[in-house]
């Protein structure tokens, strides 16, 4: 559940930027509409969304959401607007100059496409401020780590729109309503502004979930107002190979004793554990002072698994040219692709050899983060 958690803490600052463009984006079509239908142009207008990364005159550049440059032309009459961070309506926006415009603000643009390929021509700019943006991105995340919260779903009950979790070694009830923002996270990839919006019916048993939201005076239950859900697999075992032509790692998956294929993306994060901390979280799992192989208990694994997603995002980062066959890795990755019995690999975590030894037939997972900030267990 960690990985899922840290992602959203890590994420959180392009998920408000994205939530922001979208209300925006909104808002435009939303008052454009209408004067499209009055007017009936013959020629329709278009609109480009992206970060400032130059300004030049009267021009400019932007790094659009869909990855591509294009050079914005702010014609003289055009009509700028600044639009107060978490606003959906038009009806907040001041009028300001070009001139404020910054390298780093969040623009959407409406007008035309201009002769030349990349460019643009903006009859209307709407703004908003990167220190606008780092402001609520703050809050945010102070949010989520004050009133977050991740664990794997044992139960959903439709008809009262509750979600039962299992965190840590302890249980707790999710209760959504009408009010709460659904948001599924992506087949590769567990950060934030990947995510899409949901629904509550495509939350499953075994699913992993952050939550944010009011708790309950003794912490057994919560109202939920943003839920970000996603269906991952934890994988552990030794590699039996790695193909750093085709991206690709295989290993024997130590709960299910079949022999895996994991597709390693620019997007998977890698990272290696230190020997004495893997034998220290090792030692955990059985609830001893050593790690012999003995048998913990699930809750015990669960804790311990808890903590070491923890601290994952602080341990050294790697590549797919480090690992070699022999390696003892631990990995969340998205399910099977459809026939071909592979996965995608969101984190791999290396120099877990202690651990496995402790467990040896699985049963020590990581967790995924997808929460838009580090939520508080």
């Amino acid at each position: 559940m960690e990985i899922l958690k840290k992602s959203i803490s890590r994420s959180v600052a392009m998920g408000v930027v994205l939530t922001l463009a979208g209300a925006a984006g909104s808002v435009a079509q939303a008052q454009s509409a209408p004067a499209t239908a009055a007017t009936a142009p013959t020629t329709a207008s278009s609109s480009q969304r992206g970060t400032v990364k130059a300004v030049a005159g009267n021009a400019l550049t932007i790094a659009t959401d869909a990855g591509l440059a294009v050079t914005v032309n702010v014609a003289t009459e055009a009509k700028i607007l600044q639009l107060p961070v978490g606003s959906t309506s038009l009806k907040d926006a001041t009028t300001i100059q070009l001139s404020n415009i910054a390298v780093g603000d969040r623009v959407l643009v409406t007008g035309r496409a201009g002769d030349a390929a990349g460019s643009f021509n903006a009859t209307r700019v709407i703004l908003m401020k990167s220190s606008d943006i780092a402001q609520m991105q703050a809050a945010q995340q102070a949010d989520w780590k004050a009133r977050g919260v991740g664990g794997i779903v044992s139960s959903v009950d439709p008809a009262s729109g509750a979600i039962s979790l299992t965190v840590g070694a302890k249980k707790l009830i999710v209760n959504t309503s009408s009010k709460t923002v659904f948001r599924r996270s992506a087949g590769d990839s567990v950060k934030y502004e990947d995510t899409k919006l949901g629904t509550f019916s495509q939350i499953q048993p075994k699913d992993q979930v952050q939550a944010r939201g009011t708790k309950s005076a003794d912490g057994s239950s919560m109202e939920a107002e943003e839920v970000v859900s996603g269906s991952f697999e934890n994988l552990s075992g030794l590699l039996l190979s790695v193909d750093t032509t085709t991206g690709t790692i295989t290993l024997k998956d130590l709960a299910t004793k079949k022999v895996v294929t994991v597709h390693v993306t620019p997007k998977s994060d890698i990272r290696s554990l230190p020997l004495q901390m893997a034998t220290r979280v090792a030692a955990r799992t059985t609830g001893s002072g050593s790690s012999s192989g003995a048998t913990g208990s699930d809750g015990a694994r669960r804790s311990a698994g808890a903590d070491l997603s923890q601290m994952i995002a602080h341990l050294p980062a790697g590549s797919l040219s480090d690992l070699k066959s022999g390696d003892a890795v631990m990995v969340v990755a998205s399910g099977a692709s459809s026939g071909t019995g592979s996965m995608t690999g969101i984190t791999l975590l290396t120099g877990v050899e202690p651990i496995l030894t402790a467990n040896p037939n699985g049963g020590m997972s990581l967790s995924m983060n997808v929460s838009a900030g580090s939520g508080g267990e």
